[in-house]
């Protein structure tokens, strides 16, 4: 997921940089003359896990094919503040245009690797996993997904085709978890697992009783999943998930869950300060 494709990233930056632009951008137009070339460099202001310096790479290239782009640390590396990421010579102009949407791309993603490399150091010594989820921003979610990678998570599901996950309302629509969990079997392909969301102790040996693949443990307390463990008694795969946050991710983890997912990894991750500057 982490290796991302032109064809994956071009729509994204396409769209970034026609929000941007808009009309025309007549500050560069009207301050820097035609033709003046620049040598420039964005460094982190702070320590960071570098992440989408191939997406702020093809954002240049983008605005400009000429452009000389130089990547100098690689994703997923730490970065300690002042370290230099990348340096872009060629016309001034184009580097210009390419600022903003470059910087605003790469500190997106470099802020959600920090964060998460910050919750997988949490759980070092355990045997539990970090996932993220799909609360993702609408249009990057491949970027923020990769991000999570490269903090030293692995993906839950990228999209709805990936997997069943039965979740609360599915449960109420389709009459209760057996019977969610019996047209799964009936129809899903054989390739895909059942994941079954469940909030208690009921719904739990309800889960396991209909077959399913994967439990997930949705807001319980530590005494509540350590019970849940013991029913499951490595029958199912154990997923915990709900009000996970820095906090708390290793004593969930040593419960004994396969798995922990989370959203904050993503929603609660601030940019990366990033800077990109000129050397003429």
């Amino acid at each position: 997921m982490h290796e991302l494709h032109g064809i994956q990233i071009e729509p994204i930056i396409e769209r970034a940089l026609e929000e941007d632009w808009g009309y025309g951008d007549w500050t560069t137009d009207l301050c820097v003359e035609k033709g003046r070339k620049a040598r420039a460099r964005i460094i982190c202001k702070e320590d960071c896990v570098a992440a989408g310096l191939d997406v702020a790479a093809a954002v240049f290239r983008k605005v400009d094919p000429n452009l000389d782009v130089t990547i100098k640390v690689e994703n997923g590396q730490f970065a300690k503040d002042r370290t230099e990421f990348m340096t872009i010579r060629g016309e001034a102009r184009s580097i210009l245009k390419a600022e903003r949407v470059a910087l605003n791309l790469m500190g997106r993603m470099c802020g959600i690797a920090t964060l998460t490399r910050e919750f997988v150091k949490a759980l070092e010594g355990t045997k539990t996993q970090l996932l993220d989820t799909r609360k993702t921003t609408p249009g990057l979610r491949i970027l923020e997904k990769s991000a999570t990678i490269l903090g030293g998570a692995r993906n839950h599901r990228f999209g709805l085709s990936d997997g069943a996950l039965v979740k609360e309302n599915h449960i109420r629509a389709a009459g209760g978890i057996t019977a969610a969990v019996n047209r799964l079997q009936e129809g899903l392909p054989p390739t895909l697992k059942i994941e079954v969301e469940t909030t208690n102790i009921a719904e739990v040996k309800e889960a396991l009783a209909a077959g399913a693949d994967i439990i997930m443990f949705d807001n319980m307390s530590i005494d509540e999943m350590k019970e849940a463990l013991k029913i499951v008694a490595g029958k199912a795969i154990v997923e915990a998930s709900g009000n996970v946050r820095l906090h708390n991710v290793r004593a969930i983890a040593e419960t004994g869950v396969n798995f922990i997912s989370t959203s904050s990894i993503i929603t609660g991750a601030r940019w990366s300060d990033l800077s990109l500057l000129f050397d003429l």
